[in-house]
């Protein structure tokens, strides 16, 4: 993947990338609004989109005030944002713009400062489709520039909805535990990628702590970006979570939520988590299919996984591989995804036993873990 979070930057493999029609503006050019406190980085993006014969530049903002209330009054296409900004910071600003006029945001931003990290997981949390580090001078001539370009083109067709998270103070409350049916399950998988922060971070709030059998987890997240992110996840729900060191035997780790780290495929052999640096699948490392096939070949039926919003095809054979095995499959569905490529592909391949909403996939699992939840964490 380039550098990014979502799952764009792994957009070479998208047969079934679920982002719909090439351009829906038929022909006219892009409308950008770029929020940017930064006036030597203003000047820069400004240079960059000027030269493009189907971008223009409707607007700038340098505070986040100045952001919401020209994306409101000018409505356009995309926002490039900035996240740290005077007045109103690019988180507050993205909350606001997703709740009150959505639309597609691509998060420009520095990765090397922890607050600014945890307000770009939050950003995405509530509903910006992608991140892009902001250009470092050290980067070869043209080449940030040529990314910035396709993946503000990409999120552009990106169909967001409104989140009303600026409107909703506090976390949702965690549900009670559900009856426990017969069938009993060894762990949870979840894949994820274009909109999985917030996707994620929905699904774990939803599950009483604590987790009574291990959660593994694939988001496609660039090295870059991939500081701070389990440390977010893990503050943002009642659950503990970080990424995978490997070796861990798997018997050790229920009540956990465990994270397939950057760069590396997460895999269950022997009973142990082991971490691969085997080639990419589907254009990505972590695979949402490395780590899904090897859950079915090792627990078969002991498996309960979910396949999530994004882009392409990652996860899909691996999410039939556990069926097939005897485990419980789900995919989430295209009206609560971001993106409905992934799991719209385990549906084509009838990968999946449901196709349920976001909100109904956390209950769902619960259901299917056999395993009484609830209690402190701890």
């Amino acid at each position: 993947m380039g550098a990014g979070i979502g799952g764009l930057g792994g957009a070479s493999d998208t047969g079934g990338d679920g982002l719909g029609p090439a351009d829906p503006r038929a022909g006219k050019p892009l409308r950008v609004l770029v929020v940017e406190d930064s006036i030597t980085v203003m000047a820069h993006i400004r240079e960059v989109l000027s030269a493009q014969a189907d971008i223009e530049i409707v607007g700038e903002a340098h505070d986040g005030v100045q952001a919401v209330a020209l994306c409101q009054r000018l409505r356009p296409d995309v926002v490039s944002m900035d996240m740290m900004l005077p007045v109103m910071d690019g988180q507050a600003a993205t909350e606001a713009i997703m709740a009150h006029c959505p639309t597609p945001i691509l998060i420009v931003s520095s990765s090397t400062n922890r607050g600014e990290l945890l307000r770009t997981y939050e950003a995405l949390a509530a509903g910006a489709v992608e991140v892009l580090e902001k250009p470092s001078g050290t980067q070869p001539e043209g080449e940030w520039e040529r990314r910035y370009l396709t993946l503000l083109r990409l999120v552009a067709r990106i169909r967001v909805i409104t989140h009303v998270r600026a409107r909703m103070p506090g976390r949702p409350s965690v549900p009670a535990a559900t009856p426990v049916p017969p069938a009993r399950r060894t762990l949870l998988a979840l894949g994820a990628s274009t909109g999985g922060p917030g996707a994620l971070m929905k699904i774990l709030q939803s599950l009483p702590p604590p987790a009574p059998l291990p959660v593994l987890i694939v988001m496609h997240i660039n090295a870059v970006f991939s500081r701070g992110f389990a440390e977010w996840l893990d503050a943002q729900t009642p659950h503990r979570v970080r990424y995978a060191q490997g070796g861990e035997a798997l018997r050790e780790l229920a009540g956990q939520v465990i994270l397939a780290p950057p760069d590396s495929h997460l895999v269950l052999r022997a009973g142990q988590l082991q971490l691969s640096h085997a080639p990419p699948r589907h254009s990505c490392r972590p695979s949402v299919d490395v780590l899904f096939e090897s859950l079915a070949a090792e627990l078969g039926a002991g498996v309960a996984a979910a396949l999530l919003t994004g882009m392409g095809r990652d996860g899909a054979q691996g999410l039939l591989a556990i069926r097939r095995a005897g485990g419980a499959t789900l995919a989430q569905d295209e009206a609560s995804s971001m993106v409905y490529g992934m799991p719209r592909e385990a549906a084509q391949l009838g990968a999946a036993d449901r196709v349920l909403p976001l909100n109904d996939i956390g209950p769902a699992l619960m259901g299917l873990s056999g395993t009484a939840w609830g209690g402190a964490r701890t």
